[in-house]
């Protein structure tokens, strides 16, 4: 497989995991309906639980459609785990990572322009566009050492499912699956801390649009995902990986 036709693979499928994951949240999450002669408004937001769906959604679907070709990172952080993981070459890290930020940003862009589109939208809340944050921009308030933590811990056993998923000891057709509950999981658990980040890409790519301040957090959204995936890689490696004589697993990437 060409490395132009992996990248246009990694290119679209960060897009529809930003825009499938962030233009929910943002459009869908706390929809409310005002029906005409309802006395009250009708409820109709897919909430916490119908926004981690959509990510995970986003990741297994894609999965399927181009994970064949270019391995189906679609975060910058997988790429890092997969290399730590010998799984991938180092040589195409900075091309995979310019065009899931490339694709992560002009997701977030048609988001934006989805969303500005409704009277009343605007940038002034704690978290617009879906950002991640800490402190006034988390959604619960949780501090900067709490959303370390947490990105650092979920985005590791992220990659200890992707690469235990995608291990030839394992059965491999079910590894969309087992990805995308997984990313459904770690939404579940940290949408109230830091509105789910484990993606430097994800969170770069609608940062762009709100403002500076939102802008300044993105650094923990790149350091802790990275960090954690590449925790992850080593010691998937070096203790879980098959050793001796035994056939090594096949490279997620064709």
């Amino acid at each position: 497989m060409t490395l132009v036709k992996k990248l246009v693979a990694e290119f679209l499928g960060t897009f529809w995991l930003v825009l499938g994951g962030c233009g929910s949240a943002v459009i869908a999450a706390g929809f409310v309906s005002d029906l005409g002669d309802q006395k009250t408004p009708l409820l109709l937001g897919i909430a916490f639980a119908g926004v981690a769906l959509a990510f995970g959604l986003t990741v297994l679907t894609m999965v399927y459609a181009v994970g064949h070709i270019s391995g189906g990172h679609f975060n910058p952080a997988v790429s890092f785990g997969l290399w730590a993981g010998k799984r991938f070459s180092a040589s195409q890290l900075l091309p995979y990572i310019i065009v899931q930020v490339a694709g992560a940003i002009l997701a977030g862009g048609v988001v934006y322009l989805i969303a500005s589109g409704r009277p009343g939208f605007d940038l002034s809340g704690p978290n617009p566009l879906a950002t991640n944050g800490y402190g006034a921009h988390s959604p619960g308030g949780y501090s900067l050492f709490a959303a370390l933590v947490t990105e650092v811990v979920l985005s590791f056993f992220f990659l200890i499912i992707i690469l235990g998923s995608t291990d030839a000891r394992a059965p491999q057709e079910f590894a969309g699956i087992a990805i995308g509950l997984a990313l459904t999981l770690i939404h579940l658990i940290s949408i109230p801390v830091t509105n789910t980040s484990v993606n430097p890409a994800r969170s770069l790519g609608v940062a762009v649009y709100a403002g500076p301040e939102l802008l300044s957090q993105v650094w923990l959204f790149w350091f802790a995902p990275i960090l954690g995936a590449i925790l992850a890689g080593f010691v998937y490696n070096g203790v879980l990986a098959q050793s001796g004589r035994e056939p090594q697993a096949p490279s997620t990437d064709p």
